[in-house]
């Protein structure tokens, strides 16, 4: 029996092959400087470099591990004490009402202006980084677990009423279902901020991580390097993105149906 690829996956897979092959073809037709925009061939060259020799003595592995260990630290306090506190904001209208200025108040804010404000209160160690990835994912989780327990239709609520679902059952078992998949959204949105957050710090001070490698590399015109760092940046913030969605598709399999 043949076995035939989703047309998605090869639509997919079309897609960047004809995009990296249109690159190449943009850079060897002079149309942009080669000095500036090496063909994804020579990026790979570079890459495989890299690999073997490091970059300013440090193998890549450490700079990738760095920037990932700081952000899965960050994103997973955040997390942790988000959602809780965004349960417990949900229910109680007190806490409601008190937090919901706050949040309206900082949530506009980018979340890359807090990175000098904490190298400020905390300096240039790894609490600064950290403590910016938490703050800002802890945001977004938090509101959006708020949001999935005001969006429980009161129809649902009621019918787990009658069924003898009351205070602790009720939450556990008709609240936080129906709240799932808005916790799940804050998470998707929280994980790419952190990820772009940590970048961001490192950019500003770090002797370590992708950040420091792209600023360090954009000095010295290593061009290369620039390129290296930003493709596996993307491509480490899209393995992040299909791994969280294909845990909310086992968690959330309801949604939307």
């Amino acid at each position: 029996m043949k076995l035939r690829a989703p047309p998605a996956m090869l639509a997919a897979f079309a897609s960047v092959a004809g995009g990296l092959i249109v690159w190449t073809l943009i850079v060897r037709s002079g149309l942009v400087s080669a000095r500036f925009t090496p063909t994804p061939l020579e990026i790979v060259r570079e890459f495989a470099s890299l690999i073997y020799q490091g970059y300013v003595g440090v193998p890549l592995y450490e700079h990738i591990s760095s920037s990932l260990i700081r952000t899965l630290i960050g994103f997973s306090l955040a997390t942790i004490v988000g959602i809780p506190f965004g349960l417990l904001i949900g229910r109680v209208k007190l806490l409601e009402a008190a937090f919901t200025p706050w949040f309206a108040f900082l949530r506009p804010i980018p979340a890359i202006a807090f990175v000098p404000l904490v190298i400020l209160w905390f300096g240039i160690g790894e609490f600064s980084k950290i403590s910016v990835i938490f703050f800002s994912s802890f945001l977004y989780i938090t509101v959006s677990t708020i949001a999935g327990v005001k969006s429980v239709p009161v129809q649902l609520l009621r019918a787990g009423y009658s069924l003898g679902a009351l205070d602790r059952k009720s939450f556990l078992y008709v609240v936080l279902p129906a709240a799932l998949p808005q916790i799940m959204v804050g998470i998707r949105l929280a994980s790419a901020i952190s990820w772009t957050l940590v970048v961001a710090a490192e950019l500003v001070a770090a002797q370590k991580g992708l950040g420091y490698m792209i600023m360090d590399a954009s000095t010295f015109f290593r061009v290369k390097d620039v390129y290296v760092g930003l493709i596996v940046i993307g491509l480490i913030g899209f393995l992040l993105e299909t791994t969280i969605a294909a845990v909310e598709k086992r968690l959330v399999h309801w949604s939307g149906k």
